[in-house]
């Protein structure tokens, strides 16, 4: 499940910091989102599966991460696109802007899928287009790259449960977070027999390691983890949730936002939006 890989329109070279004019948040849909669904469906269509996808980590079970949701999402223009998402309350998602608004596609539509580890199979599905994106979202450097939707009322069950915001202002530097999505699980893979929501441990690094790669897309709202050992979000993870803590106890301290554009297991770092620079805006 690497972040969602928006491709850089920047040409980049390997030996120097990734240019960050424009992120991969830039024109997801177009590179990213709509490929990735349409692999999945095709996956889905052909055979009965039973997988995974995040880079470098397994497959989550049924109930492991009941606030974790996948989004279809379709577009303006009638194509449909994946991203994935995070169940606050009853009514209210969390997910990242780039994913209703990459700067080129508009969405108009969000199918959300919950108590699922399938993306077109089972779980508890409800539409929206009750949607709003933070007010100060740049899909071109990924700032503020978070949204909320309103959606119809859904009951809680044991595969269906709200994740917490945190409190406070913890850099969570050296943390093991938990990353889940329903994304690639390598750089050029296929959706295969493995494809269900996957999940992985990933490390949090400060934003002064993470801007060795990144530059000027790194700011106080960004939250980065390691890279190392190709572990890491991948494509089709975009707006995904990064926690701490299980079950009740799970904590949400990013929103899947962007990766490198050399690829999920490139060794770089990958970016979330901050939740607790954004907590009171959730919140509101």
């Amino acid at each position: 499940m690497k972040i969602l890989v928006v491709l850089s329109l920047v040409a980049l070279a390997v030996s120097q910091p990734i240019d960050d004019d424009v992120a991969t948040t830039f024109n997801y849909h177009e590179h990213t989102g709509v490929h990735e669904l349409a692999r999945i469906k095709a996956i889905e269509d052909a055979i009965d599966f039973d997988g995974s996808r995040i880079v470098g980590g397994g497959p989550a079970n049924l109930g492991q991460f009941p606030f974790a949701g996948g989004l279809i999402i379709t577009l303006v223009d009638g194509r449909q696109s994946v991203c994935g998402c995070s169940l606050l309350t009853n009514t209210r998602i969390v997910s990242a802007a780039h994913c209703w608004n990459d700067g080129r596609h508009q969405a108009r539509q969000f199918s959300v899928i919950l108590g699922s580890v399938l993306l077109f199979t089972g779980g508890h599905r409800v539409n929206t287009n009750n949607v709003r994106v933070h007010p100060n979202w740049n899909p071109r450097n990924a700032r503020n790259d978070v949204l909320i939707g309103t959606i119809p009322h859904v009951g809680y069950t044991n595969n269906i449960r709200n994740v917490n915001l945190p409190v406070g202002n913890n850099q969570y530097v050296g943390v093991t977070a938990i990353a889940a999505g329903f994304g690639l699980q390598r750089d050029g893979g296929q959706i295969t027999q493995q494809q269900t929501k996957h999940h992985v441990a990933l490390q949090v690094i400060s934003n002064q390691v993470c801007r060795s790669s990144y530059l000027l897309i790194v700011v106080d709202s960004t939250l980065c983890t390691s890279g190392a050992g190709g572990r890491s979000t991948c494509s089709g993870d975009s707006g995904g949730p990064l926690v701490i803590g299980s079950g009740a106890n799970a904590e949400l301290i990013g929103v899947t936002s962007f990766g490198s554009p050399r690829g999920c297991q490139a060794g770089e770092p990958a970016g979330f939006a901050r939740v607790t620079a954004f907590a009171s805006w959730l919140r509101s």
